[in-house]
């Protein structure tokens, strides 16, 4: 069996197939400001929550 390293490792009959390459043309975000974001949110979700109407 050749060593191929492009297959990748296929799983439920080959309707998908995973791969060792990392994509390049994605968009790359810092995880600390995703993290930021996400609790900027719930504080802003809270402060309206708290504010009277």
């Amino acid at each position: 069996m050749p060593d191929n390293r492009r297959s990748g490792f296929s799983s439920a009959a080959g309707l998908i197939q995973y791969y060792d390459m990392e994509e390049t043309r994605s968009l790359k975000i810092n995880p600390y400001i995703v993290i930021g974001l996400g609790i900027g949110a719930a504080v802003f979700v809270e402060f309206l929550n708290w504010r009277p109407i």
